[in-house]
């Protein structure tokens, strides 16, 4: 296990950075999400576009499930790789692109998810950056000021210990005031967080991750980040101001539509 404080040998510093975004066509909230249009365009041709163009990867690859995904990439121009569809989370699947011998020099792996195209470079940065310093794993957390998200079982919340690390996701409301003296939008900065979905490991960590069985309160939650946390690795947090939602849902892509509409507009008037 690699704590924050500990010496990194010389083996497994991290080195080049691989970006990975796995898609699938199964969704149940949202039927071939992938494939799903916005503007014109398939929802992960937004996503890959917003990613291959951040300078913090040296790769970036998509890593799908179907044929039909595999065309699609090679239709907007993605480098993708098909992988088995049988895969029970992103995170298998993302390994299973990361563990191949031709990323063997790649040292840090990003799990970007396929459904989040307003995905900001900082919060990346922000990720890789933890896990230069010695952390075994990554993620963000934005601070969560209303109390209806705070106790909507469908945020992921997150409490982090003194050293910046997760101490336990949950859907529940987390921590809870039992004096109710405070609460979202008047507690300390970083009390209340609402988890964002990106990942960054240490090769070794998303390896050992994947090889783990799946544990009782991943099954409990339905949170698999639960399972390398309960075996001992090391989640660092990092908190940022706020997140772009992501696209679970019809209603979500329509309103990524007009995120997307009014950010090209801004382009195109600065232009």
């Amino acid at each position: 296990m690699t704590h924050p404080d500990s010496e990194p040998d010389t083996v497994s510093r991290p080195g080049r950075t691989l970006g990975v975004i796995p898609a699938r066509l199964a969704s149940s909230r949202l039927p071939r999400k992938p494939l799903h249009p916005i503007l014109g365009r398939p929802l992960l041709a937004w996503v890959w576009d917003r990613v291959h163009g951040m300078d913090v990867f040296d790769r970036v690859v998509v890593a799908v499930d179907d044929r039909e995904l595999l065309d699609a990439c090679a239709e907007f121009g993605a480098d993708a790789m098909l992988t088995d569809p049988g895969h029970p989370s992103g995170t298998d699947r993302v390994a299973e692109v990361a563990l191949r011998d031709e990323f063997g020099g790649f040292d840090v792996v990003v799990n970007v998810q396929g459904d989040e195209p307003l995905l900001e470079r900082d919060h990346v940065q922000a990720t890789i950056d933890l896990v230069r310093e010695g952390w075994d794993v990554a993620t963000c957390a934005s601070p969560i000021t209303d109390i209806a998200e705070w106790r909507d079982p469908s945020a992921v919340k997150v409490v982090r210990d003194d050293q910046g690390g997760a101490m336990y996701f949950s859907r529940a409301a987390i921590p809870a005031d039992r004096d109710g003296a405070s609460g979202p939008g008047t507690a300390e900065r970083g009390t209340f967080l609402r988890h964002v979905g990106l990942y960054t490991y240490r090769r070794q960590a998303l390896e050992r991750w994947v090889a783990l069985p799946e544990g009782r309160l991943e099954r409990l939650e339905r949170l698999e980040q639960l399972r390398p946390l309960a075996a001992g690795i090391r989640i660092g947090v990092a908190v940022v101001d706020s997140a772009a939602p992501g696209v679970d849902t019809p209603e979500d892509a329509a309103r990524m539509a007009r995120l997307l509409e009014r950010q090209i507009g801004n382009t195109a008037s600065k232009a």
